[in-house]
């Protein structure tokens, strides 16, 4: 797969580089024209890195992108993010997300 700077940055969990890519221009909304969001990458590698490791749970770039402007309520075949954060089971990222939706910061 070719990912975008930004979503090899969230590949590795470099949230560093990630911030510069932001700080630089780069659309949080960045989805390589396939639907997958850097938020849904977020999701995807912190909830795998938990299952993989049986490290504790993490949600910080998935709190990082929403504080950049990612939509939680963005969808992809008529499933928003964090909806399908839901279902993956990453309640920590839905946790933040649905938080975030309710005191009226999503994206417009």
């Amino acid at each position: 797969m070719s990912w975008t700077p930004a979503h090899q940055a969230v590949e590795l969990q470099d949230l560093p580089r990630l911030r510069d890519l932001l700080d630089a221009g780069h659309d949080v909304e960045d989805d390589n024209g396939d639907g997958w969001t850097l938020l849904r990458h977020a999701v995807d590698v912190e909830h795998d890195g938990h299952v993989q490791t049986g490290e504790p749970l993490h949600a910080d770039t998935t709190a990082f992108l929403l504080a950049r402007g990612a939509d939680p309520l963005r969808r992809h075949n008529g499933i928003p993010v964090v909806e399908a954060t839901e279902i993956r089971g990453h309640w920590l990222a839905a946790e933040t997300m649905r938080s975030w939706i309710n005191r009226g910061h999503q994206a417009s």
